[in-house]
Formats: structure tokens, sequence, C-alpha cells
């Protein structure tokens, strides 16, 4: 993920929820509407959100110690983690308190202009922060349709922002219907019910970012793509002849770990088989930048042990699948 590009798109989708934090939470205080309650409460959650995927994305930068050797490129992941839960926990679980007591107890809504103006306001100001998100995941996001997009992406930021924005610009749609249904039939027990969509929505998108950012941190290999280029740049033919097998893991969104058991001639001197190893290292980094920390082991390939299958017991998790 370019860093400056994710970096845009959460500053402009916390400088939106900001102030639109604000402008709600005076509405409320206004017209007593639980929506616009519900609604600041998600504003003021998503600017936290921001901001710790603003603080992830400086921790993993972080040089690697003797503790910690790969880095800190899980950094990103972690926050982007707790930012399902904030929102599943204040947002959405506020929301769905806040609505069920306006519901069990309505109050008259007062001031109707206040939270209607807000409402417009805040989703023109939603929607260039996700016209800006929108933009800056296109440039990454290829022929990959948005479902795809969120799914695979190993970047966690944009996607997470992508999510936030969707979700608030249809929460804001949500409590304009419940504030306008709520004036129109003179029964404020429809904005309790906009409010309570609008905890149901919020708490669906943090368990689809839950889902999302456990992957990541569970350790996911390189796509499709660049597995390919890889397994290309390996073999030369001459001194490499084929993969055995091999396994890759990301270790942050821009850093792979590669590891791989290359079978080489049996004849080749060690002094040939070195430096087979590092022409291959230089052109599995000149295919994918990303894959920074490279293990390769040299063998002798046997069709007899290739028959036998792969050992579940010769690395971690038994043998992966194939990549689809």
């Amino acid at each position: 993920m370019s860093a400056s590009g994710g970096t845009k798109a959460i500053v402009a989708a916390l400088a939106a929820n900001l102030a639109i934090a604000v402008a709600k939470f005076v509405a409320f205080i206004f017209s007593n509407s639980s929506s616009m309650l519900a609604e600041s409460v998600h504003s003021l959650a998503d600017s936290g959100n921001q901001a710790l995927l603003l603080v992830g994305g400086k921790k993993a930068k972080r040089e690697a110690t003797p503790q910690h050797p790969f880095g800190y490129g899980r950094e990103r992941y972690i926050y982007a983690f707790l930012v399902s839960i904030v929102l599943f926990s204040v947002g959405g679980m506020f929301a769905l308190y806040e609505g069920y007591e306006k519901i069990k107890h309505p109050h008259e809504l007062t001031n109707w202009y206040w939270p209607v103006g807000v409402l417009v306001f805040a989703i023109i100001a939603e929607t260039f922060s996700f016209r800006t998100a929108i933009k800056e995941s296109n440039v990454l996001r290829g022929e990959r349709s948005w479902k795809e997009f969120v799914r695979h992406a190993k970047a966690p930021e944009l996607p997470v922002v992508l999510l936030e924005d969707l979700g608030a610009l249809v929460g804001l749609i949500l409590a304009l219907g419940g504030v306008g249904l709520a004036l129109l039939t003179g029964d404020s027990v429809w904005d309790g019910i906009g409010t309570l969509c609008i905890g149901i929505l919020l708490i669906l998108i943090a368990l689809v970012l839950a889902a999302e950012t456990k992957s990541l941190l569970l350790g996911e290999s390189a796509g499709t793509e660049e597995t390919q280029k890889i397994e290309a740049a390996l073999v030369d033919g001459e001194t490499v002849t084929r993969i055995i097998h091999m396994r890759t893991l990301h270790l942050g969104p821009d850093e792979l770990l590669v590891a791989a058991k290359i079978a080489v001639q049996h004849d080749d001197t060690a002094t040939e088989i070195a430096s087979a190893i590092d022409a291959a290292e230089s052109r599995i980094r000149d295919a994918v930048p990303i894959a920074r920390v490279i293990y390769l082991e040299p063998d002798i390939y046997s069709e007899a042990e290739a028959a036998k299958g792969s050992d579940p017991e010769a690395s971690p998790g038994g043998p992966a699948p194939a990549a689809h």
C-alpha cells in the first residue's frame, strides 16, 4: 500500500469525523434525538479509530530488534483489529442501547431543523471522505472487485476506512430516515428504530473487519500473482531445477518472508550452489520487491521421495495447499 495514499485517506476521514461528531452532538442537545446521539458517538468512535490507524502506521516503522528480529510490520494489523473492537463496543453496542431506551421511553423531538441540517451537512462531508478513500483504493484495487479488495488486501488501513465511511453514510441515511418518520408521524419511536438500525449496521461492519484483520494477524501468504512471480524467479533451469516446496508469509503489509526448499544438480559444488542461491534471491527481490526475508534450502530432488507426498511434520501446520 502506498503509505502516503493510506495516510491521506485516514487524515481525510479523521478531519471529517471530528467536525461531524461536534455538529451531531450539538444537534442532539437542541433536538433530544437519540439517532443524533448515537451518530455523534459513532463519529467520535470513528475518529478514535483513525487515530489508532495512524498510531499503528507509525509504530510499524520501528527498526527490528533482537527481541523482534522481523520488525514491527504487524503493528498495523493489531491496531486495525483494535478498530473493529472499538467500532463494535463503543459504536454498535451504544447505539443498540440508546435505540432500545428511546423505543421504551420515547421523547418528543424538538427543534427538528437541527438534526436535519446537521445530517445533511454530515452526508456531504462523509461523501467527500468516502470519495477520497475510493480514489486511493482504486490505485491498488486494479481489476479486483470491491469485495475481493477488502477480503484480500494485505494493508488494512484502506479497507478499514472504506468500510467505516460506507457505514457512516448508510448510518446517516438511517438516522435521517428515523428523524424524518418521527416528524411525519409525530411518533418518536421511529427515531429509536433508526438508532437500532445504526447499531446493527455498525456491529455487522465491525464483525467483517474483525474477521479480516484476524486472518492478517494469524499470518497470510503472498497473493497468487506474487507467488507465481516468486516461483518463476526461483527456477533458472540450470543450477536451480525446481521448487520442492515453498512457504510465504506476510510479516507486514510491505514485507514478505519466503522460505523454500529448492532442487539443485547433484554434482554441483558448494560454491556453485551458494552462487545459485544468491542469484535466486536477487531474482526474487527484483520480481517481488517486498520479499525482503528469503531463506532457501538446497536439496537433491528425488522422484521416489516426491511420490510419498509432503511430510506433515516437516513444517508448522503441515503441507500448505496449492494456491488458487
